[in-house]
């Protein structure tokens, strides 16, 4: 795989600092079910790497240091991870929203069938990965048969009562361009997947979160494998809108990787950029008091967080 870092560090993206940190993300583990050509972790089915107990304890001990409100679980694929459900009780017993970042396949995959129950008992928030409401081009981007697969892990989550007025259980669905283009306006698209996922397959969901697609790990590798690199760089960047950078997601969170370690976003993660462009620290030795007003450490890749309507975990930022 082509590696992308080196094309990132001479960047002249502007210096943001951390605001008040409110969000935990923990990265499970890059095992995977599925093998995405967007997918910024080069996760799939072969991974072996996978948060231990024991980290997932220090995680815990380090969010009792913080008013912390939000754990979010990612991956990979976060169910995978043997000690999942584990991180999920405890945190939920300490009163912390928790979101799965899930690719919906996973649900249905055999041994997985009560996976969809255990997250509506634990009041987890779901946040889905569906590429397209159009099931070639959802194929495409994910693998042969992954769109009739998303469709019953859907329906299995309505009846459960996800994405349904007059509930508290969360379904949210995440876009991602096929190709070198920004996303369309979110509210918008968000309109056409409700209509559409509605009239033809009775499925229903909450909000729908546009994000774009950057240039790192497996993407970034068939950017420029396909020459084209360059091209979607200067989009990014002619793109760039100054009043997304207050909002991106890196000044409320941090992010941990499988064994620990912190970083400033899921993205720096990947490209093994440590919190504050300083040595890697683990998160078992982390302070949590220097957070606050510490400043991020950015590349050229950020200009994805902040081209036209930005983009974060939690979709357009304007």
């Amino acid at each position: 795989m082509l590696n992308s870092k080196p094309l990132l560090e001479l960047s002249d993206f502007p210096a943001i600092v951390r605001s008040t940190l409110t969000t935990i993300q923990v990265n499970l583990g890059y095992l995977c079910n599925l093998s995405c050509v967007h997918c910024h972790v080069n996760a799939g089915p072969k991974r072996t790497e996978l948060m231990s107990k024991e980290t997932i304890d220090q995680v815990l001990a380090f969010i009792e240091q913080l008013d912390v409100t939000t754990l979010d679980l990612t991956g990979g694929a976060p169910e995978m991870n043997p000690h999942f459900k584990y991180f999920v009780i405890k945190a939920r017993a300490k009163g912390l929203r928790v979101i799965d970042r899930c690719n919906l396949v996973i649900l249905e995959e055999p041994g997985y069938e009560n996976l969809a129950l255990f997250l509506a008992e634990q009041g987890v928030d779901i946040v889905a990965s569906l590429p397209c409401y159009l099931e070639d081009n959802v194929d495409k981007q994910r693998g042969n048969g992954v769109f009739q697969s998303s469709l019953a892990a859907l329906k299995r989550l309505n009846i459960l009562g996800y994405g349904l007025p007059g509930t508290n259980l969360i379904l949210d669905l995440v876009f991602n361009p096929q190709g070198i283009n920004l996303p369309p306006e979110q509210k918008a698209l968000e309109v056409s997947y409700k209509t559409h996922l509605a009239a033809e397959y009775d499925v229903f969901f909450n909000k729908l979160y546009t994000l774009a697609n950057m240039p790192i790990k497996r993407f970034g590798s068939m950017l420029m494998s396909k020459g084209l690199f360059n091209e979607y760089m200067a989009l990014l960047v002619a793109s760039y809108n100054p009043d997304t950078v207050n909002d991106v997601m890196c000044r409320e969170l941090i992010s941990i990787d499988w064994q620990g370690y912190v970083y400033d976003c899921d993205f720096n993660q990947m490209l093994d950029l440590p919190i504050a462009d300083k040595a890697k620290v683990h998160i078992s030795e982390l302070d949590g008091k220097v957070l606050a007003n510490q400043e991020i450490a950015t590349r050229q890749h950020c200009y994805g967080c902040t081209a036209g309507q930005g983009s974060s975990c939690g979709g357009a930022l304007s």
